[in-house]
């Protein structure tokens, strides 16, 4: 019994309640309109046109633009009601002033140096004007790389983890998707009370919609009480709005701002299968150690600063004056913003596509993505660069999954060789080309990462961790992989297939 009223009583309950009430109101203005069908039907035909005008001189992607065009014009009351509630973005208006408010004090703090990019183009030209465009157009300049490693599982990244919270001094600052109370997040937090004790400034950010099932909405206040300063992004509100479709998607470690963990691993015991949810859960990351580490500090100061404002001397969580131990490469961190015109994620991708010269290998849980994707990666295979993508072979949501396969027919048509890791999920998010560059980070190869997510990830060249994630790639095809074929995509049940049709020309929206 007592199960049943914390149930009735919880958040969500009360949350999908309220929701429910406002889809109802929803369906009956929609009802109410129908009964003057025709002067509505003319009225919103009309509206319908105007929108799809307007949508069209938008600078968003062609496939948004198509699927909006598509639902207005072909239901003009219910497509007109649904693109002025959710596709207008006028609700992150205000989010996005103040994200770029925050942007501009912390633009005089991410200068380039010049002696590098001029190393780099000695290097190579090509490589050269990657780091360019993430610098000059997306912010985030390139550094020697002080230390790198890439871990191949989430056992390996969570040990590394904890080893450097431990040694904090300064601060310590924790941005992540999800965080779910186990071993992992109870090893981390007693980590983090002692480092409090020790006077160590800790700070937590986490997305509320990816932890709302895991957390107590008074989870902060339950931090604050033991000393660390805790933030919910974007806390959900039972109120339909589009901005809730902008989620933290970001997994950002930065301690005493000399050394950073980013990747795909979430605070939760699954990513180290201490818990088994889908078979064994394949995960990875990096650790970046020296100046470097500042592009991940920025990030995370900006976002926390954006919830509310509190710090302005930003320079206060800078390391420098330490010459790093090696420098054998490059490395520039980066992030990416649902709120600009810059899709930073997918165009470092293509880029890496564009200008490979051998290969191009691909580890993504998913694959859903927009006809540009498409073309650079048949492109390429045509082309003669042996392409590869992995992705997981028990699915964590089953029509995603028929969603990802249903693209595999046209890339393994086009020479593009495909993986499924057989013995689970993998959620592991990086490209790594020719044997001197990597992106590794938590931008999925779909359009909610792509698009509609805040994300982070690290591009490097000529680093440790790029070697080690090629190896990885490498011993995963040849022990733990079953290749795709034809064959078996022509297996798929007519029913699947209809099915993901009609979801594939919708799923820009959401």
């Amino acid at each position: 019994m007592r199960r049943i009223i914390k149930f009735l009583t919880s958040r969500m309950v009360w949350v999908a309640m309220v929701i429910v009430l406002q889809v109802a109101w929803i369906v009956d203005s929609v009802l109410l309109l129908g009964r003057y069908y025709w002067t509505a039907q003319i009225f919103l035909s009309l509206v319908g046109l105007v929108l799809v005008i307007y949508i069209v001189r938008q600078w968003n992607n062609p496939a948004y633009k198509l699927a909006w065009s598509i639902l207005i014009l072909s239901v003009p009351i219910v497509g007109t009601i649904l693109y002025l509630l959710f596709g207008r973005g006028n609700a992150i208006v205000t989010h996005r002033r103040i994200h770029e408010r925050i942007d501009h004090e912390l633009l005089p703090l991410m200068t380039q140096k010049g002696e590098i990019f001029e190393e780099l183009l000695q290097e190579d030209p090509a490589v050269f004007r990657q780091f360019r465009y993430l610098s000059e157009t997306a912010g985030f300049p390139v550094e020697r790389d002080g230390f790198s490693h890439y871990f191949s599982d989430g056992e390996e990244y969570f040990s590394a983890l904890c080893e450097e919270l431990k040694k904090a001094e300064r601060f310590i600052f924790l941005e992540y998707f999800i965080i779910e109370r186990g071993y992992m997040w109870d090893t981390i937090l007693s980590i983090l009370e002692e480092r409090v004790k020790a006077g160590v400034e800790v700070r937590l950010l986490y997305d509320d919609v990816g932890s709302i099932w895991l957390l107590p909405r008074n989870y902060p206040t339950l931090l604050r009480e033991k000393g660390i300063a805790c933030r919910r992004f974007n806390p959900f509100r039972p109120v339909i709005s589009a901005i809730f479709n902008n989620r933290d998607h970001r997994k950002i470690a930065v301690i005493d701002g000399r050394t950073a963990f980013c990747g795909g691993l979430n605070l939760a015991d699954e990513y180290i299968n201490r818990k088994e949810r889908f078979g064994h859960w394949k995960d990875g990351g990096v650790a970046i150690k020296g100046e470097a580490v500042w592009n991940y500090t920025s990030m995370f100061l900006g976002m926390w600063n954006s919830i509310s404002h509190t710090d302005y001397d930003y320079a206060a969580y800078r390391e420098t004056g330490k010459e790093a131990a090696w420098k054998g490469g490059f490395v520039a961190p980066y992030g990416d913003s649902p709120l600009d015109h810059e899709c930073t994620g997918e165009n470092v991708y293509l880029n890496m596509i564009h200008n490979a010269k051998q290969y191009v290998y691909i580890y993504t849980p998913y694959l859903i993505i927009d006809n540009e994707m498409m073309t650079s990666l048949t492109l390429a295979a045509k082309s003669g660069i042996d392409v590869k993508i992995m992705l997981p072979h028990i699915p964590d949501k089953r029509l995603i999954f028929m969603l990802t396969r249903s693209y595999y027919a046209q890339l393994l048509d086009a020479g593009v060789r495909i993986y499924e890791y057989l013995p689970g999920f993998l959620h592991t998010k990086a490209f790594v080309a020719d044997g001197t560059l990597a992106a590794i980070g938590s931008i999925n190869l779909d359009f909610r990462s792509l698009y509609l997510h805040f994300e982070c990830g690290a591009l490097l060249y000529k680093t440790a961790a790029v070697e080690e994630l090629h190896a990885d790639f490498i011993k995963t095809v040849e022990q733990e992989a079953m290749e795709i074929t034809m064959e078996f995509c022509r297996k798929r049940p007519v029913y699947e297939q209809l099915l993901v049709s009609a979801m594939r020309l919708f799923t820009p929206l959401f």
